[in-house]
């Protein structure tokens, strides 16, 4: 079976279930600091969520859990009218910056946005911002970089 019915399959489920329990809110946020490697020690889960891993675990989805995962946040998002987006820097933004492009994309879709910032130095510089895992402006020096390295080999390999 594929991996992307799989996981959507088990996240509705997941959504589901946390709607029922009145958790998915409190899960969520979990999820989220979870897949972002934000946890530095141990957590106790939500018990909502350590149900649900311990039953993947019993089916034998354990590969599957991050996509599983993912596929929970956006829905939860989609579910709530909300769009998650992530801006991307080498450096720590400018908090203007941050509340310029969030009120854009805001603007935009109609819609309320949950934000937020990383930092990731191997962009060397520029910025990504990539909106419900789906929407990416990749403005990086890194993928210029790319791009300029792409026509240099294509212009490179014509035979003379």
């Amino acid at each position: 079976m594929n991996v992307g019915i799989i996981s959507t399959r088990y996240a509705t489920a997941f959504l589901r279930y946390c709607n029922y329990t009145g958790g998915a809110e409190r899960v969520c946020a979990q999820v989220r600091r979870l897949l972002a490697g934000k946890e530095s020690s141990p957590v106790k889960l939500e018990p909502e969520l350590e149900r649900f891993t311990e039953m993947v675990i019993r089916h034998g989805r354990l590969d599957c859990i991050r996509f599983i995962l993912s596929s929970f946040v956006s829905m939860y998002f989609k579910s709530r009218g909300e769009l998650e987006a992530f801006l991307i820097t080498a450096v720590p933004a400018p908090q203007d910056l941050v509340l310029r492009i969030r009120g854009m994309i805001e603007r935009q879709s109609g819609r309320k946005v949950t934000f937020e910032t990383i930092v990731d130095e191997s962009i060397i510089g520029g910025f990504i911002v990539q909106i419900d895992s789906e929407y990416i402006i990749d403005a990086s020096v890194r993928s210029q970089l790319d791009s300029v390295r792409r026509q240099f080999v294509i212009q490179n390999t014509r035979i003379v």
